[in-house]
């Protein structure tokens, strides 16, 4: 065997080693205990799949930060204007959905499944709801998880496509849940710059000033009020959709036949 052939082939394998390790690195923080300042982040192995639990103390730091004026965006809905709709509003169907920015399982779903859950969105299928907490702030210390939802409320006050548009792109781009990236506005800013139309002087200063930080704290309050204890959950017309399977988000062909199950 020549030397070139046996380089190349130490390359290959030395390659296929290093995407081996950061494939099980990857699932390996998904799946794993995250204990930090005497509150946990479960990973439930749940009848559905695996999803991250509601744990802490649920109001202990829901209104951190948020003790101004409550300032409700423009195109909120549900209880006390803390429901996000996206889709048309006679839609015959109802799909809720319930997430935290910083949830690694929320981002595994919604950038695996998120264009096939819009799809059906846009074709009229169903409307959808979403139900968007902070708890993982209490579970892992910082203000990520709040501080970008006070940043979607901003978007949301731009429209509510801007609102989907910045939703998905916070989820496209999440950090590792022991990093708290998503408590910086300037990175929001930056990461709103990839959705055209949203970053105006009313949507940057609202974000700096932390404008919707209240509301966000009362859409967190609103979800602690529901029966959801683990991110994400999926309703669809009130009935749980199992979108996790042994920690892995279904795949859209998989979502497509749940709803037709369930729409008939």
């Amino acid at each position: 065997m020549s030397n070139t052939r046996r380089t190349s082939q130490k390359t290959n394998a030395t390659e296929r080693m290093r995407t081996a390790r950061a494939e099980a690195e990857r699932s390996d923080r998904i799946r794993r205990r995250v204990v930090v300042g005497g509150a946990s982040v479960a990973v439930l192995a749940l009848a559905a799949g695996v999803a991250f639990a509601v744990g802490g103390s649920s109001g202990s730091s829901s209104t951190a930060g948020a003790n101004g004026p409550l300032v409700v965006p423009a195109n909120a809905g549900g209880s006390n204007g803390t429901v996000i709709t996206y889709g048309k509003a006679d839609a015959p169907h109802t799909l809720e959905v319930y997430e935290d920015f910083r949830c690694p399982f929320c981002e595994q779903l919604e950038t695996t499944t998120g264009k096939a859950v819009q799809q059906l969105a846009d074709d009229g299928t169903y409307k959808i709801e979403y139900h968007l907490a902070t708890f993982l702030d209490n579970n892992l210390g910082g203000k990520g998880s709040r501080t970008a939802l006070a940043a979607a409320g901003a978007a949301l006050n731009e429209g509510v496509d801007k609102f989907k548009a910045f939703h998905d792109v916070l989820y496209a781009n999440q950090p590792d849940e022991r990093s708290d990236a998503f408590g910086d506005v300037n990175h929001l800013l930056d990461l709103a710059g990839q959705v055209p139309g949203l970053k105006t002087d009313g949507f940057v200063k609202a974000v700096q000033d932390g404008t919707y930080a209240p509301w966000a704290a009362k859409v967190n309050d609103e979800f602690n009020k529901s029966d959801v204890t683990g991110t994400p959950t999926v309703k669809l017309d009130g009935k749980k959709l199992d979108v996790l399977t042994n920690g892995k988000a279904v795949s859209p062909e998989q979502f497509t036949a749940m709803v037709k199950q369930v729409t008939g």
